[in-house]
């Protein structure tokens, strides 16, 4: 499962950052970038996804709000 996760990822983000504590976390993650999604595959592992709205931090992270000043700077 670790390696059909992270290779879906993969198709959506440039690197996922991977919290490997174990060896084998460590060969999961790397048997992923070989393993390449068909689109079939890709949309079987979405389609139980239902899209919701966003709240707290991540609902204040939008297009419009990048030139707020608290917005993600220091």
């Amino acid at each position: 499962m670790t390696e059909i996760s992270l290779a879906w990822l993969l198709t959506k983000v440039t690197a996922p950052v991977i919290g490997a504590t174990q060896k084998h976390h460590v060969d999961g993650a790397v048997n992923a970038v070989a393993l390449q999604l068909s689109p079939e595959d890709i949309r079987y592992l979405e389609e139980a996804y239902q899209p919701h709205v966003l709240t707290g931090v991540m609902a204040q992270n939008t297009p419009q709000a990048k030139d707020h000043h608290q917005v993600w700077t220091r």
